[in-house]
C-alpha cells in the first residue's frame, strides 16, 4: 500500500487526506456519487489557495468559473475509510484551465475515482470571460514543476 500511495501522491502537487463520513453513504451502502464532486471541490480550492487564485479574485474580481465537470467511478467507497484526493491543473488555452482529480482509498489500496473540471477565467465585474492573468499562469507552472509526470 505504501508504494501505491506514494506513486499516487507523486502525481499531484495538491493532495488532501480526509476521512470518509458515514453520513455520505447512500441507501446502497456506499459513498453517494455527489460526494466525489465535493472531494474534487476541496482539492480545487486547495489548489486555488496554493497558486493565489482566491487572493487575486478578491483583489481584482477576476477568477475561474466552473464550466463543466465529470467523474469516472472505479470502485465503491464505504465507511470507514480514509481517502487521499489529488488535484492538478493544465492550462489548455489563454482562458481555460483543466483540473484533473483522483481519489485514492487507503482501505482498498486502490484508486476509486478520477475526474476533470474545465474552468474558464472570468471577469466577475463585467461578466465576461477573460484571459488568465500572467501571475496565475506562472504560479500554476511553478507548482506543476513539482510533479515528476508533468514537470
Amino acid at each position: 500500500m505504501a508504494r501505491q500511495l506514494q506513486t499516487f501522491s507523486n502525481q499531484f502537487p495538491i493532495v488532501l487526506r480526509q476521512e470518509v463520513i458515514w453520513g455520505d453513504m447512500d441507501a446502497f451502502e456506499h459513498v453517494n456519487n455527489t460526494v466525489y464532486f465535493r472531494y474534487f471541490e476541496d482539492a480545487r480550492l486547495k489548489f486555488f489557495e496554493a497558486v493565489g487564485i482566491l487572493e487575486h479574485k478578491a483583489a481584482s474580481g477576476i477568477g475561474p468559473i466552473l464550466a463543466s465537470t465529470h467523474c469516472n467511478f472505479k470502485l465503491p467507497l464505504k465507511y470507514p475509510d480514509t481517502v487521499q484526493i489529488g488535484g492538478r491543473a493544465i492550462i489548455v488555452s489563454p482562458k481555460k484551465i483543466q483540473m484533473e482529480y483522483a481519489v485514492y482509498s487507503e482501505g482498498l489500496s486502490a484508486l476509486v475515482a478520477e475526474g476533470e473540471g474545465l474552468l474558464v477565467y472570468y471577469n466577475y465585474n463585467n461578466q465576461r470571460s477573460c484571459e488568465i492573468p500572467d501571475s496565475i499562469i506562472t504560479a500554476i507552472e511553478d507548482l506543476s514543476k513539482s510533479i515528476p509526470s508533468l514537470g
